[in-house]
């Protein structure tokens, strides 16, 4: 799938950058990387528009005055660009998520073997460390499980290492369901269902998971959190991450009105990753 990447050169105080990436989240870009000197801003090719990034002012000044640019990224550039750019990723000191570049560790409890693609998830940003974190602590044996925004699908392979059942997971773009797949392959997981769809995927799912992951952005966790609630059991738990703590509140509110009770959550660099229970 390709992507068009914005380039926008950052602001002295990180808040402007934070606020930056949120409104560019809202109105559709799905990824971020900050360098010491830009952020780079990723959306698909068929959400992409040139209008679109005109409707953030900052953006407009700054595409206007030459300063801020726009960029076709094709698809077969992307995996350089992983491979070149790949460090592995040590969550809790339980959790080892390398590339095949890389050595394993095998003293470390869980090794996940992922082959980066243009799939997003793969545990260098805080959402996807955060709930990776969450799943450590939690006790999945037996449990059913659904991972929606798998990307790479490393949060559905490690709910598989600590003993879950079953996992679906989905995702609706394609390069991260074949990545899924993959690297379900790679880590020799037999019991994850890689679907390639979106929420319409639980139309017809009542009470069916134990746990739902959902590690996507704030606007959709809003539209599709009536989808997940539905297909999660009572007495069952809800991760949800991708939005930032200025959201939470509307998360809450959300969710209560689902029946969906706030139980914790975790911030890192204003990233949140919150849980909730089915009552």
């Amino acid at each position: 799938m390709n992507y068009y990447q914005l380039k926008c050169p950052k602001r002295p105080e990180q808040e402007q950058n934070e606020i930056l990436i949120a409104q560019l989240a809202q109105i559709g870009f799905e990824s971020f990387e900050e360098t010491d000197t830009h952020i780079l801003a990723y959306i698909q090719e068929c959400d992409y528009s040139e209008m679109l990034p005109k409707e953030i002012n900052r953006c407009k000044e700054l595409l206007i005055s030459g300063k801020a640019s726009v960029t076709f990224v094709p698809e077969q550039n992307w995996n350089a660009v992983w491979e070149s750019n790949y460090p592995p990723v040590l969550i809790a000191d339980r959790c080892f998520i390398y590339a095949p570049f890389h050595k394993t560790r095998p003293e470390i409890e869980f090794n996940i073997l992922v082959k980066p693609k243009m799939a997003f998830g793969t545990a260098h940003h805080e959402t996807t460390a955060q709930i990776l974190e969450i799943v450590l602590e939690e006790e999945l044996s037996g449990k059913t499980v659904l991972d929606m925004g798998c990307g790479t699908g490393v949060l559905a392979i490690l709910t598989s290492m600590k003993g879950a059942q079953h996992i679906d997971a989905v995702d609706n773009d394609q390069w991260s369901y074949n990545n899924t797949e993959e690297n379900r392959q790679l880590n020799n997981i037999p019991n994850i269902t890689a679907i390639l769809g979106d929420a319409s995927y639980l139309k017809d799912k009542t009470e069916e998971y134990d746990i739902v992951l959902a590690n996507i952005n704030k606007n959709i966790l809003l539209r599709d959190m009536p989808a997940y609630a539905k297909a999660l059991k009572t007495g069952g738990k809800i991760f949800l991450s991708g939005f930032y703590d200025t959201d939470l509140e509307d998360i809450k509110t959300k969710a209560a009105g689902l029946n969906l009770h706030y139980y914790s959550h975790r911030i890192r660099n204003r990233w949140v990753a919150a849980v909730f229970t089915k009552k």
